[in-house]
């Protein structure tokens, strides 16, 4: 393709030298070897100029001549550079699925609607290596332009996990747009990769259950997330920080993990944890310690001492 590139300059060379020389020879005493190559470049490039002399008959013919064959080059030089966008965007793609095909222990995000372009935004930037599948052609264009990694194709398919390593990842994202294709995608996914932990959309609550059935491991509904997150934050402004836990197999066991901020809770500046009542009065345990300096105590004794600096980590039922 080089070569092609190099033949179509020469090309142009060549014809800026022969157009030269054509209007020196037609316009006699007159023209000038600068104004005969003046008159040349004009006339390719097509910009418009007026004329340097007055052109005679063979001159305006020369002209036409050099409009045509200098358009007709321009054409091979776009058909050119078009090939070799194409030889390199193909180049690109067979790079990274030979990137992709020795990737283990990798994330698969099955969709990139605006919830897998959070996970994947979230992946990325705790430098976890994952996987795009998305079926949308401009979408992984998207995607791709931004160096993550994309097999363009349908989750369904057999050959579409293949080229994600679906049975060498450790954890998938079944994020597409309705119920059904989620369904299907799972019970592929669980195939493909029995030991597969799959994190699957559901937007109907009707569907949680045929989707646990179907494999997944955890399903969550971003509507009900999301609304109860509004809910807590409306309900207790003071809550830094909220986690639902909802486990499948135990549907009963709703439980949530609070980071509450004890800046303005001047009663426990001071006070051991087993003196503070916090586990009898709000019936919750506290399961971890931000400090102030941001270092974290997970699962603190009974005397370790509480500041208002800190911020606690409490767990309880929803």
């Amino acid at each position: 393709m080089g070569n092609k590139r190099k033949w179509i300059i020469l090309y142009f060379v060549a014809l800026a030298a022969v157009g030269s020389i054509g209007f020196y020879v037609i316009g006699g005493d007159q023209w000038s070897w600068i104004d005969s190559l003046y008159m040349t470049i004009i006339t390719l490039s097509t910009v418009g100029y007026g004329e340097v002399h007055t052109l005679t008959g063979a001159g305006k013919i020369w002209s036409i001549l050099i409009i045509i064959f200098g358009v007709s080059g321009i054409g091979a030089l776009i058909r050119t550079l078009n090939e070799e966008f194409i030889q390199l965007e193909l180049f690109r793609k067979n790079t990274m699925m030979k990137t992709i095909s020795k990737l283990k222990n990798h994330y698969v995000i099955c969709g990139y609607g605006r919830m897998g372009a959070v996970i994947a935004k979230e992946l990325q930037e705790k430098n976890l290596e994952f996987v795009i599948i998305e079926n949308n052609e401009q979408k992984v264009e998207i995607i791709r332009s931004k160096g993550l990694f994309c097999v363009n194709g349908d989750a369904t398919s057999e050959e579409t996990l293949q080229d994600a390593r679906v049975d060498q990842a450790v954890g998938v994202a079944v994020v597409l747009d309705t119920d059904q294709d989620n369904l299907f995608v799972t019970m592929s996914m669980k195939t493909t990769n029995p030991d597969l932990f799959i994190l699957s959309r559901c937007a109907k609550e009707d569907n949680q259950s045929k989707l646990i059935r179907a494999g997944a491991n955890k399903v969550v509904n971003p509507y009900t997330a999301g609304g109860h997150r509004m809910a807590e934050i409306l309900l207790k402004p003071q809550v830094e920080d909220s986690i639902s836990v909802v486990s499948p197999k135990h549907s009963d066991l709703n439980l949530t993990l609070d980071e509450i901020s004890l800046k303005d809770l001047n009663q426990y500046d001071g006070v051991l944890i087993k003196d503070s009542n916090i586990r009898e009065e709000f019936d919750v345990m506290i399961v971890g310690i931000i400090k102030e300096t941001g270092e974290s105590i997970i699962n603190p004794a009974p005397d370790t001492i509480l500041s208002n600096k800190y911020s606690i980590l409490l767990m309880g039922e929803s």
